[in-house]
């Protein structure tokens, strides 16, 4: 694979997860946000976005890392798996902030989670390097499933 190819590889999925990061901060929390009942150790607001970004930068870096391996042929379920979480994670803003719709969040980011995973393990027979990326975005996503688990429960 050429560099110039490689490196528009990389650029194409970093303007993917800018993509999604665009779609997710569409939908601003809010005053409706404001005013559920939320469990203690909720993260305060200003975190979010610098650990989203990080997320998404090396969720981008990581799908590189598999795509140089070969490209979309030789890993297309890896890389179908990494498009298919990147839908569930820009649907859980709008179905959580947008539609207000507390129960159907939990089962979007549920589903996220496990795609997540199941990528994580793709990514991880292709490139160890890509696996280890995705590990910070599974905790990530785990505890925010707990935290949108918690409010669904006590709203």
């Amino acid at each position: 694979m050429r560099k110039l190819t490689r490196i528009l590889g990389l650029l194409l999925l970093l303007i993917l997860s800018a993509i999604v990061a665009w779609v997710g901060a569409t939908f601003q929390s809010g005053e409706w946000y404001l005013q559920l009942n939320k469990p203690s150790w909720t993260p305060p607001g200003w975190l979010f976005g610098p650990v989203w970004t990080y997320l998404y930068i090396t969720m981008a870096i990581a799908a590189w890392l598999v795509w140089i391996k070969g490209g979309w042929s030789a890993n297309r379920a890896a890389l179908t798996g990494y498009v298919i979480q990147m839908i569930l994670n820009g649907l859980w803003s709008w179905i959580f902030f947008g539609r207000h719709m507390i129960g159907m969040a939990l089962l979007d980011i549920l589903l996220l989670l496990l795609s997540i995973i199941i990528v994580l393990i793709l990514f991880r027979q292709r490139s160890k390097a890509a696996g280890l990326l995705f590990i910070p975005y599974v905790i990530w996503v785990s505890f925010a499933s707990a935290l949108n688990f918690a409010i669904w429960i006590m709203n």
